[in-house]
């Protein structure tokens, strides 16, 4: 079965992209099963700490998921026109070490959810700057940008909107074929 290891952007449990996350999650199927990967317990980076202590254990935790999935989806939201810094921060923890290695060749995709209608554009278009960095191959198959999110999620962050509902399990299914191949 095809494994897709997903990264939520933000620490608010009511946020919307948790929320796709989860959606995400529930999204699995027979063919793809998507893993919802934590940020919330990574610390910020300081290379004192890692050369004191060496990787902390929910960095090390995500290096494994990483090196065990088949892809990485990067749930982002979009903060003044870029990418999340709590995000970008658990991806150069999880690069440090021999987590290096598990980028390298990984699929990666990312898409995110914003109450704007322009959506997260401008911050997955930052993200395949990353991903072509850390030597990954970004997926440009689908793009699922999901605008004015407060009319599709409700108070606690979970997904309300059917279509978009479908619209995901789709650009998942697309992904995990993409993986399988």
């Amino acid at each position: 079965m095809t494994t897709i290891l997903a990264l939520a952007g933000s620490l608010r449990r009511a946020s919307y992209n948790r929320g796709l996350q989860r959606a995400a999650i529930e999204a699995s199927g027979a063919d793809f099963e998507v893993i919802g990967g934590h940020i919330d317990e990574v610390p910020l980076y300081n290379g004192d700490l890692e050369a004191e202590f060496g990787l902390p254990a929910p960095v090390r935790r995500l290096q494994e998921q990483l090196a065990a999935a088949d892809g990485l989806l990067l749930i982002s939201p979009e903060y003044n026109g870029g990418l999340p810094g709590v995000l970008k921060n658990a991806v150069d923890w999880m690069s440090r070490g021999e987590g290096l290695r598990a980028f390298r060749d990984k699929p990666a995709a990312v898409i995110g959810a914003s109450e704007g209608s322009f959506g997260t554009v401008l911050g997955q278009a930052q993200w395949a700057q990353i991903f072509r960095k850390l030597g990954m191959a970004p997926w440009y198959g689908r793009q699922l940008m999901v605008t004015t999110a407060a009319q599709r999620f409700d108070a606690e962050g979970n997904l309300t909107d059917d279509e978009i509902r479908k619209r995901l399990h789709d650009y998942l299914a697309a992904f995990a074929h993409h993986l399988a191949r």
